[in-house]
């Protein structure tokens, strides 16, 4: 009896340590492909962040849905230097004052948005490069933690200048307006080369919301607005805070 009974715990010890053993295995073959996935993904975002260095991007989520929604889109690609500096400083001023100094996330503006209730924004361009360029509009948090991630990368790979360069060439600047050429000819008829600083700074005013917002027919509220901006481009030059986009 006795020995049938060492034989049965024998026997179970066999059973649950064999168990252990497979469920080791599988706890480490689950991290190695976890690892080898998440390996994937980071060279994959590397890849897209770095062929988007070299070359412009040829649609993004929101131009692909506008041009299908409206049939037709306006935009034109031009290089920075093709864009006047008053439009650069303008649009640094509008969106992200700090632009020069953070490497794609403004603490200080976090912390203000969440001082106010989150009821001001604190994207920076590069964010919003990131999100126009790679992902969607959509408010959800898949898509934060996404941006999350490849923002840094962008800071790292890209120069400032091309991250400017970018922004200002995928911005919505009116319903099927797309990029600050098109923004120019259709509002001002002329070139981003030739933009003057006012009116530059009310291209700059409709970009948190250029769907309710135009240029031909402002509001006294833009027009305050884009007063405002046309000060901060001002500043801008002259506390050299717009130093590492211009020549």
């Amino acid at each position: 009896m006795l020995r049938k009974k060492r034989w049965d715990l024998a026997k179970k010890t066999r059973k649950t340590g064999g168990f252990r053993a497979w469920l080791a295995r599988l706890r480490r073959s689950f991290f190695l492909w976890l690892g080898r996935f998440l390996l994937l993904c980071a060279a994959l975002i590397v890849l897209a962040v770095g062929v988007y260095r070299f070359f412009d991007p040829p649609m993004t989520y929101l131009t692909f849905t506008e041009k299908r929604r409206l049939g037709e889109i306006s935009q034109t690609w031009v290089p920075l230097e093709d864009v006047a500096p008053v439009m650069q400083r303008a649009v640094v001023a509008a969106e992200d004052a700090n632009f020069c100094l953070h490497w794609g996330f403004d603490m200080s503006a976090i912390r203000s948005a969440v001082a106010g209730g989150a009821e001001r924004g604190a994207s920076t361009i590069t964010q919003q490069v990131v999100k126009n360029t790679y992902l969607w509009p959509a408010r959800r948090w898949e898509r934060k933690a996404l941006e999350a991630v490849i923002t840094p990368v962008v800071e790292l790979i890209w120069p400032k200048r091309r991250i400017l360069e970018v922004y200002l060439n995928v911005a919505e600047f009116g319903e099927g307006v797309f990029g600050i050429e098109a923004a120019a000819r259709k509002n001002f008829k002329k070139s981003a080369s030739d933009l003057s600083l006012e009116e530059a700074a009310l291209l700059a005013a409709v970009l948190p919301n250029p769907q309710a917002r135009s240029v031909k027919e402002p509001t006294t509220f833009l027009r305050e607005r884009a007063a405002i901006i046309a000060d901060g481009a001002k500043v801008l030059s002259g506390d050299r805070r717009a130093a590492c986009f211009e020549d």
